[in-house]
């Protein structure tokens, strides 16, 4: 008999027996996170919704997070990507802690490490199906950034990601100043979140604020907000668009 008969073959990549060992489609996702600069440092704003699909499946998910002693991510996509993102943080803040020098990564260096990861595994056709709000302060310096699943990043002084792009920046672009008081960014922070809360499905009423200062990092307790739904609007939503089928 032929050796090479007896010989297991391997599998193929592409063959459909072999594992796959990426995501190939998100599946448990946040939606938006909105990021802007104040006074005193940066305020993060995320609901804790995590959508199965179209099902609000989970209403605890916790999307804000601190990286080291100067940075504060949120993240909006894939849950167990953003877990993935979470740990490789970890590592980094490690690494750099155990130099043991006096110095420590600040949110302009967690940003451009973040860019450099999502490119990579974009390329890798692997991508880390999220969009990422990093802010920061150190030295005096406020940082705000954000990176896509494909490595677009940029700074700015308030950012969005996901419908917060389209429903929450206009309102920033017409009321943010740079010398919002901590009252008023979380106020508008709560404005953009209360109309996301109105238009996106995916959003719900459970919401934390976070805030980062050079004294450290804040992160509200779970709230809601106060809502009204008697708008005309929302009564007979559908009038005047009624379609043929």
């Amino acid at each position: 008999m032929n050796v090479m008969d007896s010989a297991p073959a391997k599998s193929s990549l592409m063959s459909p027996e072999a594992d796959i060992q990426r995501t190939q489609f998100p599946y448990v996702t946040g939606t938006s996170v909105v990021g802007i600069k104040y006074k005193d440092g940066i305020l993060l704003a995320a609901d804790m919704g995590g959508s199965y699909g179209s099902t609000i499946r989970y209403k605890s998910v916790e999307r804000l997070k601190p990286v080291g002693k100067h940075s504060l991510l949120g993240a909006s996509g894939e849950i167990s990507d953003f877990q993935e993102i979470m740990k490789y943080l970890d590592e980094l803040i490690l690494y750099d802690n155990m130099w043991d020098d006096g110095n420590s990564l600040g949110p302009k260096e967690v940003h451009n490490y973040l860019t450099r990861v999502m490119y990579n595994r974009r390329n890798k056709f692997n991508p880390l199906w999220n969009s990422l709000v990093l802010g920061g302060v150190k030295n005096g310096q406020k940082y705000l950034g954000t990176v896509s699943m494909i490595g677009v990043h940029y700074e700015d002084n308030h950012v969005a990601t996901g419908f917060g792009n389209h429903l929450a920046r206009p309102i920033l672009r017409d009321e943010w100043h740079e010398n919002l008081s901590y009252e008023e960014g979380v106020k508008l922070l709560e404005k953009c979140m209360r109309v996301l809360l109105y238009r996106d499905r995916s959003a719900v009423n459970k919401l934390q604020i976070a805030k980062i200062t050079e004294e450290g990092v804040t992160i509200s307790q779970p709230y809601s907000l106060k809502t009204f739904w008697n708008f005309s609007a929302f009564q007979n939503p559908t009038v005047g668009a009624e379609g043929s089928w």
